[in-house]
């Protein structure tokens, strides 16, 4: 296993940000009107996932990471929810929802990882 030496080694990270260039991608193709509602949101959301993490591996102790990765996991939930709802408005089609779904679960599932592997050193340490 290599070594960490920036958030950008970190895979969770790198993942997040192929997912936050997905969104990108995909909320061109969403009418003029929803550019500063539903495209703005999509955005924000995405690009706080893998700013989150990258801030919170910058601070100072473990405990902030997990702080920081809760909230990348905030965003996550919150990414998600607006893909749901931009398929339900006919912005999305289902394979676009699908597999962007996809790429957000294994984000969630990573950013989970790093969590448990995070609390477990906090546990241990005495």
């Amino acid at each position: 296993m290599s070594e960490v030496r920036s958030y950008r080694d970190l895979l969770v990270w790198q993942r997040a940000m192929d997912l936050a260039l997905g969104i990108y991608a995909l909320s061109r193709s969403f009418p003029d009107s929803e550019r500063f509602v539903m495209v703005s949101q999509l955005r924000r959301a995405a690009v706080s996932v893998p700013s989150n993490i990258a801030e919170g591996h910058a601070r100072s102790s473990t405990r902030d990471f997990l702080r920081f990765l809760s909230i990348a996991s905030g965003s996550l939930a919150e990414l998600e929810t607006q893909l749901i709802l931009s398929h339900r408005l006919d912005y999305l089609d289902q394979d676009r929802l699908d597999s962007t779904l996809v790429l957000a679960g294994e984000t969630g599932r990573m950013i989970r990882g790093l969590q448990t592997s995070l609390a477990s050193r906090i546990a241990a340490a005495p």
